[in-house]
């Protein structure tokens, strides 16, 4: 099953704290690379707590485990912290910011098998 929901990377206070330890310690990668779901959006595509998918649009696919981001999530929006994941999400026009356009990406999800 797959379906359209709207990413937003962001920076968070543990990937700040965890930076202070290093880019390449455990706590800072498990940060950057975790998408953060509605627990009722979870249920209804199947997806247990840390399970792998696949999400992916015109820009890029990227495969992260999954973790429940409690009631701080509406349903149909998903969040992941800025990093290589969320990056290669991302266009590549800056409009001469620097930053490319980083929120409210439409992405599609998918539950990878396990089979």
């Amino acid at each position: 099953m797959t379906e359209t929901f709207i990413l937003i990377p962001g920076r968070t206070s543990k990937q700040g704290t965890t930076l202070n330890e290093g880019k390449y310690t455990e706590g800072y990668q498990t940060e950057i690379n975790t998408l953060k779901m509605n627990p009722d959006d979870m249920e209804r595509l199947g997806i247990a707590e840390g399970e792998d998918v696949r999400m992916w649009n015109e820009y890029g696919s990227v495969v992260v485990p999954c973790s429940t981001g409690k009631d701080e999530l509406p349903p149909g929006l998903l969040f992941i912290s800025y990093g290589d994941k969320s990056s290669q999400l991302m266009p590549g026009e800056t409009h001469g910011s620097g930053m490319p356009d980083s929120k409210g990406l439409d992405v599609q999800i998918q539950k990878i098998s396990n089979n």
